[in-house]
């Protein structure tokens, strides 16, 4: 697929950095704007404007199949995506970091009309983020959660803490629930796909795929809750505080926020109707001891500045905060935010990636999720209608990858190695970032 992509930003970087061995990309720029980075990337580079019609068709545009606009500023990169279509009607996809434009084209009133100007997709990084962290902090103790099949399965991801039965025991032998399976394991910043023989260790992550029903079991049985999330502080009053206290409202949360700008202070207190809001530094120890944000069931970072994300974390995690979520704006910074005790990890420029790989996989297959920063990913394929019927035992994969979850027509199933495989089943598989594309190719060779 040949992809153009406009901007240097640290998105327009990972993007890159994630396809271009699979496609050919070409890097779109503003004079003076390039980053070193790029260079060791085997990319196209061009120096110009995404809203320069020459520049454009100098650079051969209408083989383009692919558009992404993901400069640091919002005007040009919907600039751009409308005049790459006055060239030719490819698929754009297109960045931007303001609410009032995220809401302007995605309102009811903006879909009323469809012409061939009309950008693709409007990906606005906090948005997403904001879904994933209210679908961590939803279930008790999680680390991550991810919906699959719409829901009817999922993906949790736990800590093995302290004085769990877990600890030093193989999986074959902790006689989880049915229909509940190990897909992955972190242990010492490595993700591996384990085995049934495989030890739990204390302070391993392990990833359960499983239903409903069967995960309700496993977090009764193995992971003892005091109680659910009741109560939460938030870190920030930005986009991503307030689009989150505004869900955890609806679902009868009780919300804290501290924001350090009154002018913001003073549209949240008139925009939220339940949430208590604090004017205030979040980094101000005296005012989280005073306000009790520690004694919330979590307290979530949201800032947009790491630094402060993590001395806000630190300084909650030394008043006995049970559960942290912290956000990460640069992905460099995740493993030291994990590594000083972070519970919580999540990134905007992950969840935005995650969308950007979707709108790129060959045909039938999806990236649902990235695991760990993007060592690991959940792939969503349907299996061809030439596919030969098959035990899941006797497939002799290219590369390791555990199938999680078989949509059957209306059946949701979780796999062993005695379940058949057949054409047309619907598969989530879990697999390393590296036996990715060995995987897609072993399933359409």
């Amino acid at each position: 697929m040949d992809i153009l992509i406009y901007g240097t930003t640290e998105m327009s970087y990972l993007v890159a950095s994630r396809l271009h061995q699979q496609h050919n990309i070409t890097i779109l720029h503003e004079p003076g704007e390039l980053n070193e980075k790029f260079s060791n990337l085997d990319v196209r580079i061009v120096e110009g404007s995404g809203g320069d019609l020459a520049v454009l068709e100098k650079i051969e545009t209408k083989k383009t199949d692919l558009f992404i606009a993901c400069s640091a500023l919002d005007e040009a990169n919907i600039v751009a995506c409308w005049t790459i279509k006055k060239i030719v009607d490819t698929e754009t996809i297109c960045f931007i970091g303001k609410g009032s434009l995220y809401k302007n084209f995605s309102s009811p009133t903006h879909n009323r009309y469809h012409v061939r100007y009309d950008i693709d997709t409007i990906i606005w990084p906090e948005k997403l983020l904001t879904q994933d962290i209210f679908r961590i902090i939803s279930v008790p103790e999680a680390l991550d959660v991810e919906y699959l099949a719409g829901g009817k399965a999922k993906l949790f991801e736990y800590r093995i803490k302290e004085g769990s039965i877990m600890v030093d025991k193989s999986i074959m032998d902790c006689k989880f629930p049915k229909d509940v399976l190990i897909p992955g394991i972190t242990r010492n910043g490595k993700l591996f796909i384990p085995t049934g023989s495989t030890t739990i260790l204390l302070d391993d992550k392990v990833f359960f795929i499983g239903v409903d029903t069967a995960l309700d079991t496993l977090a009764a049985d193995f992971f003892k809750h005091d109680k659910k999330v009741k109560s939460v502080s938030i870190i920030g009053g930005g986009s991503v505080g307030f689009m989150l206290a505004e869900k955890l409202e609806r679902t009868n949360k009780k919300v804290k926020i501290i924001e350090q700008s009154p002018e913001r202070c003073e549209f949240l207190a008139n925009s939220l109707k339940k949430t208590l809001v604090l004017q205030g530094n979040g980094t101000d120890l005296e005012l989280l001891e005073s306000e009790s944000i520690a004694a919330a069931d979590a307290c979530i970072c949201t800032t947009d500045n790491d630094e402060k994300n993590l001395l806000c974390s630190l300084l909650i995690k030394q008043l006995g905060s049970k559960r942290i979520v912290t956000r990460v704006g640069n992905i460099q910074n995740y493993q030291l935010f994990e590594h000083v005790g972070i519970d919580v990890v999540v990134s905007p420029k992950a969840s935005a990636l995650t969308e950007v790989l979707n709108r790129v996989q060959v045909r039938d297959v999806d990236v649902l999720a990235l695991i760990e920063g993007g060592k690991g990913e959940v792939l969503r394929l349907t299996l061809p209608d030439k596919f030969k019927e098959v035990q899941i035992k006797d497939l002799k994969l290219s590369a390791n990858a555990i199938i999680g979850v078989i949509i059957r027509g209306h059946q949701v199933l979780i796999p062993n190695g005695m379940t058949y495989l057949q054409p047309k089943d619907l598969l989530k598989i879990f697999t390393m970032k590296e036996d990715s594309d060995k995987i897609k190719e072993f399933f359409f060779r």
